[in-house]
């Protein structure tokens, strides 16, 4: 476990000098010290981890949902209903359509709609900060798109465990779907009318009893979740949706960050461990072809955002190239899929996409204004919106 943090941070540290995102730099380290590649192995058997992996996947989740606020939706209004639903149309649609092409099966396909369709809140975030981009017009469309992925997250989830559990029937997966969405309803009414209950409840002064107290919630209704066919992680999300919205909500948010960064990275560590190098060389055609889609698909639905919020070209080149990279879920969607026995292309598939994602993403969102060049300038914004380095707002 030592070396695996050490391993994730060494590399984490040559990649941030230049410029490099963190997520695929975790999962190179998986693969460099896996069982897979010559030279010195860390860990044989990736399940050496399995259970602390599960941990940063919870972690993951609960810190999105504490992120996430019912208010926002009131905020946001028809255009960020509108913008999130575009983006989600052309991204999920594309990722069904090209799994259903690659004939790998109906199961795979539904999966290979959310691997593409999603987008890494952890990268976005990373992205808007890193490029200074937190003031400008279009990052509250960029946020407001996060949010409706966050809300078709847990639904798609909800409805994709039964499929993955393999029911043996249509009436049995509509049992099975119908006890998830029970359950996931109980959840959603608890977070919109129990907040201030589940406040008094855990509510405290003491760092160290809130630390256990809502780690214990989030790990505890995260088992739960499993029993009535939910998936874990969206068990969490939950539960990060109830406590962020207590008085509680903004130390939970502070005191749980270092925890989901380094069992976050033991998530993306012990699945580069899983890792195969020579799977990949089995499925780089479609990556490339997948990766091919989601740039187009990103540049259409950044000009539709763009349109709905009548911005100019370099906005709607932010909006589509900040939203490109894919990551934590893609990931979570993989975990999934390798536990309910399906292709086994699709590990190595995902790992790929996610992996030149990743990097691309970041890459693409940086120089956006050569994008901006090639799109049509809006009736509302201008075509080009002044960016100022983080640092130099900051006085630095």
């Amino acid at each position: 476990m030592g070396g695996a943090f050490l391993a994730a941070a060494v590399l984490a540290r040559l990649g941030g000098r230049i410029g490099l995102p963190t997520i695929p730099l975790f999962i190179l380290a998986g693969i460099l010290l896996g069982p897979h590649t010559p030279g010195f192995v860390l860990l044989k058997d990736p399940h050496d981890l399995e259970m602390l992996s599960a941990l940063g996947l919870v972690l993951l989740l609960f810190y999105l949902g504490l992120e996430f606020h019912l208010d926002d939706l009131k905020k946001g209004g028809r255009r960020m209903a509108f913008a999130g639903g575009a983006y989600l149309l052309l991204n999920v649609g594309a990722g069904f359509g090209f799994g259903l092409a690659l004939g790998w099966g109906t199961a795979e396909a539904l999966v290979l709609a959310g691997v593409l369709g999603i987008s890494s809140s952890a990268i976005v975030t990373k992205v808007l900060v890193d490029l200074g981009r937190i003031g400008n017009p279009e990052t509250r469309p960029i946020l407001g798109i996060i949010v409706v992925e966050d809300i078709f997250l847990a639904l798609y989830l909800a409805a994709l465990q039964p499929i993955l559990s393999g029911a043996d029937s249509l009436a049995a997966a509509a049992v099975d779907a119908g006890k998830a969405f029970g359950f996931l309803l109980l959840l959603a009414l608890a977070a919109r009318f129990g907040t201030k209950a589940i406040g008094r409840l855990i509510g405290t002064k003491d760092n160290e009893l809130l630390v256990i107290s809502f780690l214990g919630m989030a790990v505890f209704v995260a088992g739960v979740s499993e029993w009535f066919g939910v998936a874990d992680a969206i068990g969490a999300f939950m539960v990060g949706l109830m406590l962020g919205s207590t008085s509680s909500g903004k130390r939970i948010t502070e005191l749980v960050h270092p925890l989901r960064d380094a069992f976050g990275a033991i998530f993306f560590f012990a699945f580069g461990l899983s890792i195969d190098p020579g799977d990949l060389l089995v499925v780089w055609g479609p990556v490339l072809i997948a990766v091919a889609v989601t740039l187009v698909m990103n540049v259409v639905a950044g000009m539709v955002a763009g349109r709905i919020y009548g911005f100019g070209a370099q906005p709607s080149a932010n909006v589509a190239t900040t939203l490109l990279a894919r990551g934590e879920f893609a990931l979570i969607l993989a975990t999934m899929a390798a536990g309910a026995g399906l292709d086994e292309r699709l590990s190595p598939f995902i790992a790929g996409y996610v992996l030149v994602l990743a990097v691309l993403g970041p890459m693409a969102a940086g120089k956006s204004q050569w994008l901006a060049k090639v799109l049509p300038a809006g009736r509302g914004e201008p075509a080009l919106a002044v960016e100022v380095p983080e640092k130099k707002r900051a006085g630095v």
